[in-house]
């Protein structure tokens, strides 16, 4: 027959009783870390918070370094935790580090774009409501995203525009200065009087009723083209009148030469038989 070893719960008991004694000390160390350890990452948090408004920080981007800040601190408070209680942090360090390496590979492009919205946020090439072109595109700044960037054009069309494709090219921010120059190029026939034309030029820019006495308004003969003599008018005027000015004086120009009987020649093709 079979024997049967009766077991002894007695001794069970006491040896788990025992071992619940000398783990309690860390438990209880583990438990007033962690509630600790939650009140000090909202202090911080706070701090940082009051500090990046003071400085004026962008709201997207204090949004996202307050949210990076805590993910760290709560990540460091855990680790810290698991040492207390004797369990082995270095192997939850790899399972977290192989996460966040698996996540950047299957993310590049997003993180990519991720990266050069951080850039443009924190070096503000433009802001809200300026008018800027880029990649191609060119409108209002309507969302700075941590993705993309919205512009609405000036026919109100939505145009959503890749971070990095916005942040790795060119752009040109028209409303970051307050002046700005009209630059308006027109070509005349070869045989008009070319002083003429210039006090012509400099008379429309100075009854333009947006255009600033300094500096003085300029014309300069550009180029001597193939059928035209090309010069150019510039003046300058706050930043947001310049659409109505360059209008304005294009079509000034077309009117007084018309009256004055200069020439404004275009490209001609003769055929000889």
């Amino acid at each position: 027959m079979k024997e049967f070893s009766v077991i002894d719960f007695e001794g069970l008991l006491k040896g788990w009783l025992t071992d619940m004694i000398n783990f309690a000390p860390a438990i209880v160390g583990a438990v007033i870390l962690h509630i600790a350890g939650r009140y000090v990452i909202r202090f911080i948090l706070k701090i940082l918070k009051n500090l990046m408004s003071r400085r004026q920080v962008d709201a997207v981007l204090q949004s996202f370094l307050l949210q990076v800040v805590r993910w760290v601190l709560y990540i460091a408070l855990f680790l810290t935790t698991i040492q207390i209680i004797g369990l082995p942090a270095t192997q939850f360090i790899a399972i977290i580090t192989s996460a966040f390496v698996a996540v950047g590979l299957a993310l590049q492009g997003s993180l990519s774009n991720f990266a050069s919205g951080i850039m443009i946020l924190i070096f503000k090439p433009f802001r809200l409501g300026n008018m800027i072109e880029g990649s191609g595109q060119k409108g209002t700044v309507k969302n700075i995203g941590l993705f993309a960037t919205t512009l609405n054009k000036v026919d109100n069309e939505e145009v959503i525009i890749p971070n990095t494709q916005l942040f790795s090219n060119s752009i040109i921010n028209y409303s970051r200065e307050e002046k700005r120059r009209v630059f308006v190029k027109v070509g005349v026939g070869y045989g008009s009087n070319i002083q003429q034309v210039r006090q012509i030029l400099l008379q429309i820019a100075k009854e333009e009723p947006k255009a600033l006495s300094t500096p003085e308004p300029m014309v300069y003969v550009e180029e001597l083209a193939d059928s035209s003599v090309n010069l150019s008018l510039r003046y300058w005027c706050m930043n947001a009148d310049h659409f109505g000015c360059y209008s304005r004086t294009l079509e000034a120009v077309k009117m007084r030469f018309d009256q004055e009987g200069i020439e404004i020649p275009f490209p001609q093709m003769q055929i000889h038989q």
